[in-house]
């Protein structure tokens, strides 16, 4: 039931029972077969690491070239979706205290610690056990830890290692320079011979192209079903739900099985829209706009904390963290090299000024038509969370548009106060909803 948009927290604090979050059931297509695909992933993996065939390389989420490493076979494995999967298992505190017993500070990204534990630990998990990599590729783009992370990896387990030199995105047409393509064009190329020299196989571009190909098809299918959002009510929820896409979306793009999977996505957030079917049973009320990651150890508590009001998420700047495809990118098979350098230098977040990053938030809030921003800062991330005071300040008093600044960290559970938060966001809730009543402005 909706909050009677006259009480006040301290009331509706004592009266949770009007307020509780309606119950969600991840169900259908897409949740099942995602399902399906990551479990396959992830007992790939763990063959490689008990001696079965098969090689991997580890590389980063944020404009990564994942389409070279499958033209050699190599699956790629991601540490940021390692550690987070450790979080929302709820595995992840041992972990980063053990990192921490090596020397990592206690304000180093949170991400790193609980992935050089679960190295500590021989790469097992609850879930896989991870293989040592035939190869490191460090996909800089954005932040100096990733350097001094793969750096330590390298170190730690003894495989080769390479990193790429991405240049900011600098343009004010948001654009990157021609040289700088050509640029990453070069390194791309390098690792190329690298990889040759690691796997015993000689690079075939014409398996590459047909790669880059299904890449640029499983872009298009994402674009259409973030576009889907713009939708009254939103088929889904594109923080809470579209994590769901995510994970096939950066380890399986450029295969059969990630074109499948968005194929049916597609269809099935098609149907729900076609049917007005709302992202949250009891109905849409606020749309909103979710700049940073979420809070992996309580996914589930921090979506009730919104749901409860009838807040869905209809844009979100963290689904774009490893590609921004719904403004018009697309890998280009004509070109397979470029594109993929453009996709690493202009198509991710976390490689764009705070100017750009405003800008895309804006279009999201006028485009998909949000009522709100919610900015949740990680205590852990420096990359996400540096400027966003200014960001706050920034919509709320030039853009009039209603902000929410909160805090916790994306792996820490150490960071994360449930009573605080949720005072902080009913009482936001509440005053959108006086907003609403009064036509006041932006507080």
């Amino acid at each position: 039931m909706t909050p009677a948009t006259t009480a006040t927290p301290t009331k509706k604090a004592a009266a949770d029972t009007k307020a509780a979050a309606p119950a969600i059931k991840y169900q259908g297509t897409v949740h099942e077969l995602q399902k399906q695909l990551m479990n396959k992933y992830y007992a790939d993996l763990t063959s490689i690491a008990e001696g079965g065939a098969g090689r991997s390389a580890q590389l980063l989420i944020a404009g990564n070239p994942v389409e070279v490493l499958r033209a050699f076979d190599m699956i790629p494995v991601f540490p940021e979706i390692n550690a987070l999967q450790l979080a929302v298992r709820k595995n992840s505190l041992p972990l980063i205290q053990k990192a921490e017993e090596l020397g990592y500070s206690t304000d180093n990204c949170a991400y790193v610690k609980a992935d050089i534990g679960m190295w500590e630990n021989g790469g097992k998990t609850p879930f896989a056990t991870i293989p040592k990599p035939d190869v490191l590729v460090c996909n800089y783009v954005g932040c100096n830890v990733y350097l001094n992370w793969f750096e330590h990896l390298a170190e730690k387990v003894g495989s080769p290692a390479v990193n790429i030199d991405i240049p900011f995105m600098r343009t004010k047409d948001g654009e990157p320079a021609e040289g700088d393509v050509e640029y990453v064009v070069a390194q791309l190329k390098e690792l190329v011979t690298l990889l040759e020299k690691v796997t015993g196989t000689p690079f075939d571009e014409d398996k590459f192209v047909k790669i880059v190909e299904r890449s640029s098809r499983v872009g298009e299918l994402w674009s259409q079903i973030r576009d889907l959002t713009k939708k009254r009510p939103t088929p889904y929820d594109a923080y809470f739900d579209s994590v769901t896409m995510m994970a096939p979306l950066y380890c399986l793009r450029g295969t059969e099985e990630a074109v499948d999977f968005f194929e049916k996505a597609l269809e099935e957030m098609t149907a729900k829209a076609d049917r007005a079917e709302a992202a949250i049973p009891g109905g849409e009320k606020f749309r909103i706009v979710i700049e940073g990651p979420p809070p992996w150890p309580f996914l589930r508590v921090f979506r009730d904390m919104f749901s409860r009001w009838g807040a869905v998420a209809v844009a979100s700047t963290y689904a774009t963290v490893g590609g921004i495809w719904e403004f018009g990118f697309r890998h280009d098979p004509a070109h397979p090299f470029e594109s993929v350098a453009k996709h690493m230098i202009e198509a991710n977040l976390c490689n764009r000024s705070m100017l750009q990053r405003y800008d895309q938030i804006w279009r999201y809030a006028t485009e998909w038509n949000a009522d709100a921003l919610v900015i949740h800062s990680v205590k852990s991330c420096r990359l996400f969370s540096a400027g966003q005071g200014d960001m706050r300040e920034h919509f709320v008093h030039d853009r009039d548009l209603p902000t929410l600044l909160i805090e916790s960290d994306l792996e820490d559970p150490r960071y994360f106060s449930q009573a605080q938060l949720r005072n902080r966001i009913d009482a936001f809730f509440e005053a959108l909803e006086q907003r609403r009543i009064t036509g006041g402005k932006a507080a």
